[in-house]
C-alpha cells in the first residue's frame, strides 16, 4: 500500500534522501537493537523508492533539494519469518539557496511495516500501511499500536538529525540557519 498524497503533502511531496545516521535517543523499552539496526535501512529505502519525484524542491532545480528522512521505532516484533515494524517517520525536504539551508516541506506519518530476510541477510519490506487521513487517523492508531503506544506519535520527532544531514549534504557550516522554501 502507498503512501497517499495528503500524508506527504505538508509544504510539498517528497522525495526522500536515506539518512543512515546513529541510534535515534528514543528507544522502545525492550528494543532489540541488533534487529532495528538491520530493519531500518530497507524501511528508509522504502521511504525514498515511493517518494522520489514527487517534491516541491524538485520542481526548482536551482535549490538542488533532496529529502532527508529517518524512522523511530515504536515497537518491533520478529515471528514466522517476518519482522513487524510499527514505526514513527519523519521526512522533511532540503534545499539550498543562496548558500542557505532552506526546509521545503515534511511530513511525519506512523507506519506499520511487515519485512523478509533476503538470502543475502538483507530485508526487505513485503507490507507497509499507514493511518487515514481524518476521522479513521485514531482509531487506526489504537488498532495497530495499542492504547498505551499511540502516546508515542503525539511528540514531534526532532529535525536536528536531519538538519544537520542536509548541511554536511550541501558542504554548509554546521550552523548554517534553516529557512523556509
Amino acid at each position: 500500500m502507498g503512501m497517499s498524497a495528503g500524508s506527504w503533502a505538508v509544504g510539498g511531496g517528497a522525495v526522500v534522501v536515506l539518512v543512515a545516521t546513529g541510534a535515534w535517543a528514543l528507544r522502545p523499552v525492550g528494543a532489540d537493537t541488533q534487529l532495528w539496526n538491520q530493519v531500518r535501512p530497507a524501511i528508509e529505502a522504502r521511504l525514498v523508492d515511493q517518494s522520489r519525484g514527487a517534491g516541491y524542491g524538485e520542481s526548482e532545480p536551482g535549490l538542488r533539494a533532496r529529502w532527508f528522512c529517518r524512522a523511530q521505532e515504536v515497537d518491533l516484533d520478529e515471528r514466522d519469518g517476518l519482522v513487524r515494524a510499527g514505526v514513527n517517520t519523519l521526512c522533511l525536504e532540503y534545499g539550498v539557496r543562496a548558500g542557505s539551508l532552506v526546509e521545503c516541506g515534511g511530513a511525519a506519518v506512523p507506519q506499520v511495516l511487515r519485512l523478509r530476510r533476503e538470502a543475502g541477510g538483507g530485508y526487505v519490506v513485503v507490507s507497509q500501511e499507514e493511518p487515514p487521513d481524518g476521522a479513521g487517523n485514531a482509531k487506526w492508531l489504537t488498532s495497530h499500536f495499542g492504547h498505551a503506544t499511540t502516546a508515542a506519535f503525539d511528540d514531534t520527532l526532532p529535525s536536528t538529525t536531519l538538519e544537520s544531514a542536509a548541511r554536511t549534504h550541501f558542504g554548509l557550516p554546521a550552523d548554517s540557519p534553516v529557512t523556509e522554501c
